[in-house]
């Protein structure tokens, strides 16, 4: 309960009154569940691909699109791989157990496991042989064989009488040459060998240009080796027969993997972070017809790099599978689809902005790297609000130089793209870019009825919104915005409106509330909203008690009370947070009521206020007063209702 005294009035009354295109690719990347990556190998008969991690100690097995689909663990250390000309076994180097393990490619089973030696760690499979080479540094390195013809899987080891190897070999076979090299060695030192009978002749050794070997490839043929070297910046390739140089594939700093299909096609990776990480060169060319430049996957945004050895052609050609890292240690594989067709760049060039049903022209350029056919016929598709599925346009043709354009009428405003597309061939990968064009839509008139008006607490008010002419769209959404945070804006109505365009909600106002009516729009006509901010008052009651009677007089009701007594002025009003009445006390004097000071007087949470006005009420004998309770919007601690002022109640003291 709080006071207030009628002193206050009287000493008032005494002293005063008052947004290019790229090209589209089918390539795809999956993450990879490893620490590392050692090798990776394909297996075209199953469509599997195989990726050994050595800090795990396992191979993952994905499919063709990179889904994991297995993963063979116990494999300490385990390093290169290889698979049978039939592509049924899969061999797998395992450095610390010294051994070989070999494994069905369809089930994943462990068919066999040869001790060979220490740090066994590279292998290849040429003429019925597994090949490989082991050795631990300093300890000296030489290569081995296992007989896969021989149903005894015999073994023969130190097969490299001439070479002093410092640690395991690298290899790579073909047509009978294998060729051995010392990895991370400068300068790169190589060996060639006569491998056709079964045990190893060396008809070549010496350097080759470069130093930190990291990966090297035999030919189909056997007449050369591809040499992946950190330094120079380029793959380079030396004959076998005498390892002298025979050409390069340029690539860029730092080469570290390298990988050659059947047909002879060559796909050369570096350590990059700033240009292409995988170069691709169709056979007998050495310039490449096809680059790829692996994006961030990091939180960094440091681009992803390729793994040193890390690529894998396909057996027919159809895919290159490469394995990449990034800053926080996750790995991907990569499958890129057709890289033996060179990429097709499609440059779109539409206007920024155009009038609807206005001629506009769409301008172009298709480059690849290598030279497209003369003539080449370019698909167009114009996707709008009406086609968001596409409409197709009529082709256009390119000119000698790759350039194109095209007329075309939008029919529909709004964002309107158009694709110009390429279908490829047996020498170019499909690719396509768009552009986008804002085409102009009209603005429709859209109102919200009710806007500045203040109604009574919980009063239903029709809310009424009319949408003037529009294409196809009718439909307005109604929301509803009460004052504070405490109440969402919420969709109160949503619908078609009616033959006059009219579309009616009904809402009971307990707050000051903002409807908003909303036009989403169409092909012709822009999206709109309205808005109407209607108030509602609070309910305010007051009650008195303490007085002796109450009774008409001069045109009020007054509550007479005793001098003696002490009047109690209960308000009720909505509750809310820090909702404070503003309780006004006047005096009447020689014919004019004359305001003491307003005072703020909490709400409990039931929504009541108590006030008792205290004093000598001996000199008020004879005053007339009157209180009231007001709400008013900022001033009573909160502003979710409009300003409300409660009835006056009147009285006055007798003897």
């Amino acid at each position: 309960m709080r006071t207030v005294t009628t002193a206050t009035a009287l000493a008032v009354l005494l002293s005063s009154a008052a947004l290019t295109a790229a090209p589209a690719f089918a390539d795809t990347s999956k993450a990879l569940p490893v620490k590392s990556a050692g090798d990776v190998v394909a297996d075209g008969t199953h469509h599997k691909v195989f990726v050994s991690d050595p800090a795990n100690g396992k191979i993952v097995v994905t499919d063709y699109s990179g889904t994991v689909v297995k993963q063979l663990t116990s494999l300490p250390g385990v390093t290169d791989l290889a698979l049978s000309s039939d592509s049924d076994t899969l061999y797998a180097a395992v450095p610390r157990s010294g051994a070989i393990v070999a494994f069905d490619t369809v089930t994943g089973t462990e068919t066999a496991r040869w001790s060979v030696g220490p740090n066994p760690v590279y292998l290849t499979v040429m003429d019925g042989r597994l090949w490989f080479g082991y050795g631990d540094a300093g300890s000296g390195g030489n290569i081995g064989s296992v007989d896969l013809t021989d149903p005894e899987h015999k073994i023969s080891l130190a097969l490299d009488t001439e070479t002093s190897w410092f640690s395991a070999p690298m290899l790579s076979g073909a047509a009978g040459v294998l060729v051995a090299g010392m990895p991370e060695q400068s300068p790169s030192e190589m060996a060639v060998y006569d491998a056709s009978s079964g045990t190893l002749t060396r008809t070549a050794y010496g350097s080759v240009e470069g130093s930190g070997l990291k990966e090297l490839a035999v030919t189909p043929d056997g007449k050369d080796v591809v040499v992946a070297n950190s330094y120079p910046y380029y793959q380079g390739v030396y004959k076998t027969a005498d390892l002298t140089a025979d050409g390069q594939y340029p690539a860029n700093a730092y080469p570290d993997a390298v990988d050659i299909a059947p047909d002879g096609s060559v796909a050369a990776g570096i350590s990059g972070s700033y240009e292409p990480d995988v170069y691709v060169f169709k056979p007998g060319s050495h310039t490449s017809v096809r680059e790829y430049d692996f994006p961030s996957t990091s939180t960094g945004g440091n681009a992803d790099l390729l793994a040193a050895g890390a690529l894998a052609w396909a057996p027919d050609g159809s895919r290159l599978f490469a394995v990449t890292s990034n800053e926080d240690g996750a790995y991907r594989l990569r499958v890129l689809d057709a890289p033996t067709k060179a990429a097709t760049v499609v440059k779109v060039d539409a206007p920024a902005d155009a009038t609807r049903a206005h001629k506009l022209t769409v301008k172009g350029k298709v480059t690849s790297k290598v030279a497209l056919p003369a003539g080449a016929r370019l698909t167009v598709t114009r996707t709008d609000l009406d086609s968001p599925k596409g409409e197709a346009l009529p082709s256009v043709t390119a000119k000698a130089d790759g350039t194109f354009s095209f007329t075309d009428t939008p029919p529909a405003g709004g964002r309107v793209t158009y694709t110009v597309a390429s279908a490829g061939d047996a020498d170019h990968a499909a690719g396509s870019g768009s552009d986008s064009v804002t085409v102009s839509r009209a603005k429709p008139a859209l109102t919200v009825g009710n806007n500045g008006k203040v109604y009574a607490y919980g009063k239903d008010v029709k809310f009424t919104a009319h949408l003037g002419t529009t294409y196809k769209n009718r439909t307005v959404e109604l929301w509803a915005d009460p004052f504070g945070s405490d109440k969402p804006n919420k969709l109160v109505k949503s619908g078609k409106v009616d033959s006059s365009g009219n579309l009616s909600v009904t809402l009971e106002l307990k707050r000051d509330t903002k409807v908003t009516a909303k036009f989403a729009g169409d092909s012709r006509y822009q999206p709109r909203s309205a808005t109407s901010t209607a108030g509602a008052r609070v309910s305010v009651s007051t009650s008195v008690s303490g007085h002796y009677k109450a009774k008409n007089a001069w045109g009020h009701t007054y509550y007479f009370f005793h001098k003696n007594k002490n009047p109690m002025f209960t308000t009720k009003m909505p509750y809310y947070p820090h909702r404070a009445q503003r309780f006004d006390f006047q005096v009447y004097y020689q014919g004019k009521w004359y305001p003491g000071d307003s005072q703020y007087f909490a709400l409990g949470t039931d929504g009541r206020s108590r006030v008792q006005v205290t004093g000598n009420h001996a000199e008020d004998v004879g005053w007339r007063f009157r209180t009231r309770s007001d709400y008013i919007n900022g001033s009573s601690g909160d502003t979710v209702n409009s300003t409300t002022y409660g009835a006056w109640k009147y009285f006055t003291f007798t003897g």
